[in-house]
């Protein structure tokens, strides 16, 4: 994993966020960073090599055929404000698992 992934997954792991996490697990023939099966969530960190990507394009139209969603986060945003990038999860966790509350901003 990279240092993004893993400051992301300090965030992820465990039940964190009220639902667990997978990481670097397999949908299809693709694998993700990370995935909430309950949620049907994949959250994905990319750097710059990603930009514009036809490959990334293709798999998310797999995923989202399939009725996920996905998250996609620059390593340079998941870094510098990590917090944003987990409030972002929990709010689309919040839209998709009954009963998780919704994050509050401070």
């Amino acid at each position: 994993m990279t240092r993004e992934e893993t400051l992301l997954w300090k965030h992820l792991r465990g039940n964190a966020l009220g639902v667990k996490f997978r990481r670097q697990h397999p949908i299809g023939p693709y694998f993700v960073d990370f995935a909430c099966i309950k949620a049907r969530l994949v959250v994905e960190v990319d750097g710059s090599q990603h930009l514009e990507s036809a490959y990334d394009l293709a798999r998310d139209r797999y995923f989202r055929r399939r009725g996920w969603t996905v998250l996609r986060f620059w390593n340079e945003d998941v870094w510098e404000n990590i917090f944003w990038t987990v409030f972002r999860i929990r709010e689309v966790l919040a839209e998709r698992v009954p009963g998780l509350e919704p994050p509050r901003e401070r």
